[in-house]
């Protein structure tokens, strides 16, 4: 666990400061930014007029041709990020009256995390938007960079922490949704996402859905959310329970060593189709435990993404 400062936690008004803290605790170190240059995309060469800057040189086309070239670049603007945070009911697992930091539900897990990831990308002037679904998309922001646009990003992010469990019927429905998010993002970005994927859909219709969003050179990150002890290892006392679908309703009476090698098998087949799939068309697959706190999850990605750019 990240270690914060009770005293200054307990005068803290907002998410936002939290997510500062946060960002102090595990992410100042990196000097390099882990997204720099990513929506930096090469246009095409023109001739080398003298007396301009040399850091753009093509030296290799130069060995080719002994003519002096320079890059020239369709955009050197800042990072575009689109974060996508499903709220549908499965995504309250397991369910808390008062979920904290310490002590989190699926949701409150991926709200602080995409909380601690905004803050990541207002330090480095970097546009982000922020999209809410289920069943439909309830919540889709443009993508800026002001001060503005982030306080009210973080206000949104407050909101859906206050908010209770959504009804049994607002189910997810991840692959339509992504489709119809892909159809909006116009520019090049990075997609990041925090779901537990559980859909009325089939596997294959997800990974299209992806795939969509792959489109037009986007980078998509998917925060796979779980409770692991419970939703893979399927760990409950040997006696019996009422086990309710929270995205159906649908109840059922049983005791759980009597599904349990069943039920563990086909939770892991399902992640590790997702997590194939994610890996043919260069997806970053991320597995995300709740139970390990966010500084396990998120600061090695971060350092992967330094290497990376």
């Amino acid at each position: 666990m990240i270690n914060l400062d009770r005293n200054k936690i307990s005068s803290l008004s907002n998410l936002e400061l939290l997510a500062r803290q946060v960002v102090e605790g595990f992410i100042t170190g990196l000097h390099k930014s882990p997204f720099h240059g990513f929506s930096v995309e090469f246009a095409e060469h023109r001739q080398y007029n003298t007396g301009e800057s040399t850091r753009h040189l093509d030296w290799k086309l130069y060995a080719r041709t002994e003519r002096l070239y320079t890059k020239r670049y369709e955009e050197e603007t800042n990072l575009r990020c689109r974060i996508l945070i499903d709220q549908s009911p499965s995504m309250y697992f397991p369910y808390n009256h008062k979920p904290d930091f310490e002590n989190p539900d699926k949701i409150t897990f991926s709200i602080y995390a995409a909380a601690a990831i905004t803050e990541m990308l207002r330090r480095q002037r970097d546009a982000v938007g922020l999209s809410l679904f289920d069943s439909e998309v309830n919540l889709h922001t443009q993508a800026k960079s002001n001060h503005r646009h982030v306080q009210l990003l973080y206000s949104y992010l407050e909101k859906l922490m206050e908010k209770p469990k959504p009804a049994k019927d607002a189910h997810t429905d991840v692959a339509s949704t992504f489709h119809k998010i892909a159809n909006t993002i116009h520019k090049r970005s990075l997609v990041v996402i925090f779901s537990d994927m559980f859909d009325h859909n089939e596997p294959d219709e997800l990974i299209n859905s992806l795939r969509h969003l792959k489109y037009n050179k986007h980078e998509i990150i998917l925060f796979h959310i779980t409770d692991s002890r419970y939703e893979l290892d399927f760990d409950f006392s040997n006696r019996p329970y009422k086990f309710i679908d929270l995205e159906t309703g649908e109840m059922l009476k049983l005791n759980p060593k009597d599904v349990k090698n069943q039920y563990s098998k086909s939770m892991r087949e399902y992640r590790d189709l997702l997590k194939l799939k994610c890996g043919q068309y260069k997806i970053d697959f991320v597995e995300v435990d709740i139970n390990k706190g966010i500084k396990e999850v998120l600061l090695p990605y971060f350092l992967k993404r330094q290497k990376l750019y």
